[in-house]
């Protein structure tokens, strides 16, 4: 019965069966299973196929840039990984010798202590002690170790060594530092016997000009060469330190400029001595804090690297030791010119691919210093003066690149005579007086002791000539008629107008005969005279020095200057102060007469000296170094000798330019001509264009 009731499969259900997703099972032949599985089907498959072959075909270009894409994106990913990761042994995947950490970790050390030499050197306070420490520091980055255990020993020492350096000679540099910028700036404002401290004057800038260069951040011109060759290149610019001198603001001009024509720049610094640092961060320059293994791969991947001191040698001595063939891709822009400066630098001198000088003296000079010591050069030296930068152009009233048709040089002249008011306002000076200026670092090498002496000498001759004159005119026969004494002191007065001197004035009174008094004080129109010649005497001569607070200042030289003003106090009360400061356009307009009494073998270049042209300022320099080319005598100014002989010609140069405003207008004007045709910032740029391309032509 049972057997029975076993149906045989009916013949619509004949056929294999597969389940579903849901579980069932479905036939392959049923209506269903055909149409969830009709595409699968052997002619649309192969057309599907075709279709995907056709796209590919006629998108062929498509698809190769999204490979190429891929393939670049991998690659820069793998480099900027090579490049940045400390650990490279473990990114290449052999991080299996424990002595890789130790070596990582003893690096990482010795990167914290070359940072800090600096710090170390401080606490000597001589430069002598300076090259002795970066030496020291150079033997230890270039060290190797035998073992593994002595590095581990060496390394927990030197982390021991590091926290004592770092708690107690970084608070001594910030003491040290703090106490020498306060104790001028304290001693001038305290004690009115050294002068008076006056500026910055940025904020009269700001009002008066009506524009501010910190709205600048380069001024290209894009259409040039220059910007043409560094476009889209690779530099690294290396700082010897951050004051507000020469070379460091050049090179931080020259880094802005590079940005504005499209360069990638970055700065190594080996010293943040300065205040400079700031500046650079407006700037957006891009400063590299580490000076040792991270600033070289960022050398050696760029296509110039120029260093802009001869105390750059250290660094440079290291990267080539690094990095071997890195010596054809420096471009070195020495900016100092004496021997102790070649006898630090002269061991890489024929290691780079080029030397560059900033004058024609300075060259002949180390040249002929690489004659003594058989030193060969791989290459000619190139000659790239310093000049005046367009803000400075701008203000002076100089066509550049800055001028709008609002802002016309006409207008900025205009504006400038404005400014100069204003400042001289502030100053407390009159049109009577001429202000005589002497912006740098205060040191023996620039030589304001001296020009103070100059001073001092100019005022005692004047009095002495005065005194001279008076007792003789006290001489006078008694018999001489009244009328004859008074034409003669006022002969005398009508003299003195034009002598200068600090001293209060002359009040004389003599008695003729017994009876016969005649006084200078009697009368309304010799009074007249008197307070006239007074007030020309204590006005007329000014003397400005900068720059107070400056890192580069030398402390013990500063004191010597305050000795000799409260030595001579009819001096000190013609002295003015200025801080150290980048605005100084408004001194500039403010001043009349330009010194450089730089001494020794004289200033390299004095880039100071044409910007004080470019104002018009008639330049009284020392016949030594670059002045002696920049300034011709009796042209745009006058030269004197070095050292103590050359004060009394310096004086005598001062009462020239005193006496004759007209020779002071002329003067200024020959010099801004001269300034127009040489020391612009094109004609820098200009001579650049041959080192670049001569630097990264063939390296």
């Amino acid at each position: 019965m049972e057997e029975n009731v076993c149906m045989a499969p009916s013949s619509l259900r004949l056929g294999s069966y597969k389940s579903n997703p849901s579980g069932r099972s479905t036939p392959r032949s049923s209506p269903t299973f055909r149409r969830l599985n009709s595409t699968r089907n052997p002619g649309r498959e192969a057309r599907s196929y075709a279709g995907c072959i056709q796209w590919f075909r006629s998108n062929r270009l498509v698809c190769w840039l999204l490979l190429i894409t891929l393939w670049a994106y991998l690659g820069f990913y793998l480099q900027s990984r090579w490049a940045h990761d400390h650990n490279k042994d473990e990114f290449l995947g052999f991080s299996g010798d424990p002595r890789n950490s130790l070596m990582d970790a003893e690096q990482k050390v010795r990167r914290d202590l070359l940072a800090d030499d600096s710090l170390v050197a401080v606490n000597n306070g001589t430069n002598k002690t300076q090259v002795y420490s970066d030496r020291n520091f150079d033997v230890i980055l270039a060290k190797k170790g035998n073992g593994v255990s002595s590095k581990k020993k060496r390394s927990k020492r030197a982390r021991r060594n590091l926290r004592k350096i770092r708690g107690k000679s970084k608070a001594t540099m910030n003491f040290e530092n703090g106490d020498k910028k306060e104790e001028e700036l304290e001693i001038l404002l305290k004690n009115s016997t050294y002068g008076l401290l006056v500026g910055p004057f940025g904020s009269v800038e700001d009002r008066v000009l009506e524009w501010s260069p910190e709205r600048w951040s380069g001024t290209c011109d894009r259409n040039g060469n220059f910007a043409r060759l560094v476009w889209s290149r690779r530099l690294v610019l290396v700082f010897h330190e951050l004051s507000m001198t020469g070379a460091p603001i050049t090179m931080m001009e020259l880094a802005t400029e590079l940005l504005s024509c499209g360069a990638t720049v970055s700065a190594v610094v080996l010293s943040k001595k300065g205040g400079l640092m700031s500046e650079l961060a407006r700037r957006k320059i891009k400063v590299i804090e580490d000076r040792a293994d991270l600033s070289f791969k960022t050398a050696m991947k760029a296509d110039l690297v120029i260093a802009g001191s001869a105390v750059c040698a250290s660094w440079i001595d290291q990267y080539i030791a690094h990095f071997p063939a890195g010596g054809s891709q420096i471009a070195w822009w020495i900016m100092e010119n004496r021997r102790e400066y070649f006898d630090r630098a002269k061991l890489v001198l024929d290691r780079v691919k080029m030397l560059i000088f900033l004058s024609e003296l300075q060259s002949k000079q180390w040249l002929s210093w690489c004659q003594e010591e058989n030193i060969k050069l791989r290459s000619r030296p190139a000659l790239v003066p310093l000049a005046v930068n367009d803000e400075l152009a701008f203000v002076a009233g100089i066509p550049c690149s800055l001028n709008t048709p609002s802002a016309s040089p006409e207008k900025m002249l205009e504006k400038r005579q404005l400014l100069r008011n204003a400042v001289r306002k502030e100053m407390g000076l009159t049109d009577n007086d001429m202000l005589v200026m002497s912006l740098s670092s205060i040191n023996a090498g620039k030589g304001q002791l001296l020009l103070l002496e100059s001073a001092g000498l100019m005022i005692d001759q004047d009095r002495l000539q005065i005194d001279s004159e008076v007792k003789n005119t006290l001489d006078i026969r008694r018999d001489q008629s009244t009328l004859a004494v008074k034409h003669h002191l006022r002969g005398l007065l009508q003299k003195s107008t034009n002598v200068d001197t600090s001293s209060t004035g002359l009040g004389l009174s003599t008695s003729v005969n017994g009876t016969n008094a005649v006084s200078i004080n009697s009368g309304h129109r010799r009074r007249k005279m008197l307070s006239d010649s007074k007030r020309t005497q204590e006005q007329v001569l000014k003397i400005l020095i900068g720059s107070v607070g400056s890192k580069s200042n030398k402390i013990p030289y500063v004191k010597g200057i305050l000795r000799f003003l409260s030595q001579h106090t009819k001096l000190s009360q013609s002295i003015l102060w200025t801080p150290a400061t980048t605005r100084v356009t408004s001194l500039y307009s403010a001043a009349d007469v330009y010194v450089m009494n730089s001494q020794g073998i004289g200033e390299t270049f004095g880039r100071v000296t044409v910007e004080a042209m470019a104002f018009g300022l008639p330049v009284l320099g020392t016949d030594a170094g670059g002045t002696k080319e920049i300034v011709e005598h009796n042209v745009v100014g006058l030269l004197h000798s070095t050292g103590h002989s050359g004060t009394r010609v310096l004086a005598e140069n001062l009462r020239f330019l005193l006496k004759n405003p007209s020779a002071r207008k002329q003067m200024g004007m020959e010099g801004r001509k001269m300034v127009e045709r040489k020391y612009l910032k094109r004609h820098m740029y200009e001579r650049f264009v041959e080192v670049i391309s001569r630097c990264m032509g063939s390296k």
